[in-house]
């Protein structure tokens, strides 16, 4: 059957934050006057939070649990709750309660005033750690904004709407949930921005810390990959192995022309250079043909398209 709204939460070790969150969820959701669901994902929580969801889903007909066997991670666990949504209209959300389920009403209705197949939430006035989540949270997003031309404020906050037909098209590995605007964008959608409210953690401690940095660092590099050379590998491949075999070339020219005049270049560390550029390229360009294979073996036997067609 399929519904108006779905709200995918992903959670891990919330066992005291789950009975509020989806008890204001459904109050919230209840007076929207939609048909609605309520898709938890548990990664594999090591405390109560099973139990817990296993009673509330008993008292809310609304809510559906999915169970993961282990702890996946976030993005992972946010694709199986993609997967398993049935709303024309799915929205993301922490499961602890920092972010505001009052806030599902206005994103829904910015989506269908601006027909954006996604709205994504702004914490202006965020209630995090400045050292650890917001200092390196804003370097992150303007380096994502320069580097992708989508110009957003707040890439990493879990509160978004997005049309569920735009989700099928997309498929999420490793910490790249942050980042699904971006990628999304890459195909053609409309993204939207609006403000959201956002409060303190009340439950536990945050799952994150100054290592969430260099994840987020190492996805930057990734996504700049993907927009840039996805569907053609052997751009970035073959220009990384030019800027060291012409170079190296031009060396080894240059030692063999000293050679012939009788020159000992045998001891030279320019000789040792020349020699690992030119390794260095026809490994570079050796690699981004096999790249080029890999894509068109990642393409074509599936039938799948390097575009998305919006109508």
């Amino acid at each position: 059957m399929s519904l108006d709204v779905s709200v995918v939460v992903p959670l891990f070790n919330e066992e005291e934050s789950v009975p509020l969150l989806v008890e204001k969820v459904a109050e919230v959701m209840r007076a929207s006057g939609k048909s609605w669901e309520m898709v938890v994902v548990d990664d594999g929580s090591r405390d109560a939070t099973p139990q817990v969801l296993a009673k509330l889903a008993k008292k809310y007909k609304e809510l559906r649990v999915v169970a993961l066997r282990r702890n996946y991670g976030q993005a992972t666990a946010m694709q199986a709750g993609f997967d398993t949504a049935q709303g024309a209209i799915v929205v993301t959300m922490d499961g602890d309660l920092q972010n505001d389920p009052q806030d599902i009403p206005a994103l829904i209705a910015r989506m269908e005033e601006t027909g954006a197949d996604i709205v994504s939430g702004w914490r202006k006035n965020r209630k995090d750690n400045a050292v650890t989540s917001n200092f390196p949270s804003r370097v992150a997003n303007r380096l994502i904004a320069k580097l992708s031309g989508l110009k957003l404020h707040d890439l990493g906050c879990s509160l978004k709407a997005y049309r569920a037909d735009m989700l099928s098209e997309l498929k999420i590995y490793g910490e790249l949930h942050r980042f699904i605007p971006v990628v999304a964008a890459q195909y053609g959608a409309k993204v939207e921005e609006m403000e959201v409210r956002h409060h303190a953690r009340q439950f536990g401690s945050s799952k994150y810390g100054i290592d969430k940095t260099v994840r987020v660092m190492l996805d930057i590099i990734q996504l700049y990959f993907f927009q840039k050379f996805l569907h053609r590998p052997l751009h970035f491949f073959g220009y990384a192995g030019l800027v060291c075999l012409v170079p190296g070339g031009l060396f080894a020219a240059y030692l063999v022309v000293l050679k012939l005049f009788g020159d000992n270049i045998g001891g030279r560390p320019l000789l040792m250079l020349a020699v690992m550029l030119i390794l260095m390229g026809v490994q570079l360009l050796g690699m981004g043909v096999l790249a080029e294979l890999l894509v068109r073996i990642y393409h074509e036997p599936a039938g799948r398209k390097q575009y998305a067609v919006r109508n």
